[in-house]
């Protein structure tokens, strides 16, 4: 009987063009919920589909705090997420979430309150 050799799966080596980078990256998204460190994760097989030290490069990171950043076992901060969305050639979005309810719309100021209300710049 033969024996069976397995190997590691390394999703950064299917991901070859910028649409499968963000649609890897939204199904991630959608998959963590809130798991930060998911999608951090998610961010660090990007980066290493496009090149590690490019991507710290790009995003004015060091490639050592950028593996850190990314591995998955830490949360990195937003400004850092967002530095590395940026370096990877892709763009954060929002979009509404509905859930079974409708949602209202919010409440509008009365046109006679908005008269009222002054703006000052300084």
């Amino acid at each position: 009987m033969a024996k069976t050799i397995t190997t590691k799966y390394d999703v950064s080596e299917h991901l070859r063009t910028s649409e499968e980078m963000a649609a890897y990256l939204e199904a991630c998204i959608e998959e963590a919920k809130s798991d930060a460190a998911f999608i951090a994760k998610a961010l660090g097989d990007i980066a290493r589909a496009k090149g590690m030290s490019q991507v710290a490069r790009d995003a004015g990171l060091s490639r050592e705090s950028l593996y850190k950043a990314l591995s998955g076992e830490r949360n990195p901060g937003f400004d850092t997420i967002l530095k590395v969305i940026e370096a990877l050639g892709l763009r954060l979005h929002a979009e509404t979430a509905l859930t079974g309810k409708l949602r209202k719309e919010p409440k509008r100021l009365p046109k006679k309150a908005l008269q009222h209300i002054t703006y000052s710049h300084r």
